[in-house]
Formats: structure tokens, sequence, C-alpha cells
């Protein structure tokens, strides 16, 4: 499929929102979603008593849709994306969206918007941004009774600017997610959380917050947006997971997962104290999420405390460079795809 593609300047582009042709909305009335269709109107007009202002019932994710190196248009493991907004809604008491008709509505408008997707090779991608809202009137504290689903994209550069530089943390004074609350599960809820948080460690030099567990403030989480990955002084990937079950299931994280075993790279999915990172156990740090496939991290800060990692302290270390060479190879064509992950859109 040969399409004529936007003039912009592919490169240079931030990550940031930039309205296309097309969005897709589907809504959900008297007990049933409607047909759905894609629309020109980007925006949303909803009722001051809509659910969606009152209680927070709003779930969404996040995918991307990629050119590859024979020029096909596709999509990374949009069945996954599904399942986890499924997951989300269920935990919100949100009418979930049919799995395969999210699948089918994401091929949809990323082909509408063809024109909106990065060419090979420039770095950017078209960020796909499925999401559901509550849109019937609630007053008294309840789930509302209609809702809509939407299909919002955008081309995007990079989620950290500076290519393979590492990037700073710091430890989070403040929580994430309650114990065995909403941590695992991708609603805005959480992100609201840590704005605050987030700009707090921005104006003071870091690129992002690490969390500790909200219950004990002992176990390593994740970051505000991203999960956490190790490499050990063996060259194992060490995986941090959660205790109260906090830490949000990555599509990313699951993935390099697969690929990391693929390699012959010995796995350790296990919890993850804060201490062990700050005795010097681990020589590779990584943020791995969507938006930033794999991030290196070069220093954690807690204070007086500066955790470096000392095989990855200006870019990626040779185990998240080899991991992040392998997941976006395979995302764009120049590495056979043995699991089935990459769906084709044209």
């Amino acid at each position: 499929m040969t399409v004529e593609k936007k003039d912009l300047d592919w490169g240079n582009l931030d990550f940031s929102y930039r309205k296309t042709d097309y969005s897709y909305v589907s809504n959900y009335k008297d007990g049933a979603w409607d047909e759905g269709a894609l629309t020109t109107d980007h925006s949303i007009t909803l009722s001051e008593c809509a659910g969606i202002f009152h209680y927070c019932q709003e779930v969404f994710e996040g995918l991307k849709a990629y050119t590859t190196a024979d020029g096909s248009i596709v999509c990374f493991r949009p069945d996954m994306n599904a399942q986890r907004m499924a997951d989300s809604a269920e935990r919100l008491v949100m009418p979930a969206f049919p799995q395969d008709r999210f699948v089918e509505a994401v091929k949809q408008v990323v082909e509408a918007n063809a024109a909106w997707v990065p060419p090979f090779g420039s770095g950017a991608t078209l960020y796909v941004r499925p999401l559901m809202i509550a849109t019937g009137d609630v007053i008294g504290v309840k789930p509302a009774d209609e809702y809509q689903f939407r299909i919002l994209v955008t081309p995007v550069g990079p989620y950290f600017k500076g290519g393979d530089t590492t990037v700073k943390l710091c430890v989070s004074k403040y929580d994430r997610a309650a114990p065995h609350g909403t941590g695992n599960i991708k609603a805005g809820l959480n992100y609201a959380m840590s704005l605050k948080a987030g700009m707090e460690a921005h104006a003071a030099g870091y690129a992002e917050n690490l969390y500790l567990d909200s219950e004990s403030r002992t176990y390593v989480e994740e970051t505000g947006g991203a999960n956490v990955l190790f490499v050990a002084k063996d060259g194992t990937l060490v995986v941090p997971k959660s205790h109260t079950d906090s830490i949000l299931p990555s599509i990313t994280r699951r993935s390099l997962v697969q690929v990391a075993q693929d390699l012959g790279i010995a796995v350790d999915e296990r919890p993850v104290t804060w201490d062990e990172v700050a005795s010097g156990t681990f020589v590779e740090c990584g943020l791995c999420g969507t938006a930033a496939v794999i991030s290196p991290v070069g220093e954690i800060h807690d204070d007086d405390t500066v955790v470096v990692f000392p095989d990855g302290h200006e870019s990626s270390g040779p185990v998240m460079k080899r991991l992040r060479e392998t997941l976006t190879g395979i995302q764009g064509g120049q590495i056979e795809d043995t699991h089935g992950w990459v769906c084709k859109i044209c």
C-alpha cells in the first residue's frame, strides 16, 4: 500500500498531540455497544453530570503503529491491549468493549490515518490511544449506565529526548497506588496521583520518579509511566514483581521477558527491595513501556544516596541494548516475528 505521507519533519517530532484526520467512536447505551464508526470530530460534548467528572470512571490504553522495512503498516500485539482494557474496565465496573471489535477498530482508524504513520527509519511512530469514559448522568455514588469508547491517533517522536542517553530517577516520597488497589489497571486516576510528584521531580532535574510499595516502602514497583527492569552482575534480567499487586502489567515488559528468554538471557521475576538496588546489586537499569520501549537509567537518587549503574551509566548497557534492538527489530520487520506479535494493518 502506497500512501503519500503528511509533510512533517518526522525526525524531529516531540511526544505531543497533533490532530489527525480520523478518530473512532462507539457509544454504550441500553446495555449494548452501537456499531461504532470513524469520525472527523475530535471533540466530546458531555453533560455536567456525566460520571467521568464525578467518580472518575475512565480507562485507557496506549499502543503504536509503525511502518516496517517493507513499507507495511503494523501494530504490535493489539490483542493484549484489548485484554488489558477489558480487565481495567471490569475493575471500575464499566462494560468492556468487545476485544475482537477493539482490534478491528484499531486497524480501521490506523488505516484511515495511514498518511500520518511516520516513515520507516524516522524514529517516530503513530501513537494509538484507545479510551473509555462514563458519559451517563450520575449524582449518587454508583456506576454510570452510558459510556463512550474512542480511539485517537497522533504521530509522536521519542518519549524521552536524547536517544540512547541515560535518564536520572529519584525515589518518590509520594505513593502511586494503594496496596491491592488500582495500580494494576490502566486508569487515569492512577496517573493523576503521579502528576504532582512528577512535576516536582522534573523541577529537580529528574526524568521520572521511582515508586516504592505503599504498604512498607520496601519494594521497588514502577515509575509514573513505565515498568522498571534491572540487570544483575551475572547478566540475569531481573523484573520486579509486586507483592501487593500494584504494578501495571506492561505489554512491552512481558514482550521483553519473552525476547530475553529467546536470546538465552536468564530472567528472574521477583519482588526487588530498594535496599538491593541501593547496595549496588545491579549493573544496568531501564524503563520499559509502549512510549519508551526501553530507556536506559544511569542513576537513581534517594536523598543523599546515589545509585549508579556502571554498565549503563551514560548509554544503554549491553543487555538493555540487545533487548531493545531485538524488540524494535521485530516491530520493524527486520527480525522474524516467531510469536505472531505483529499485526499487519495494510
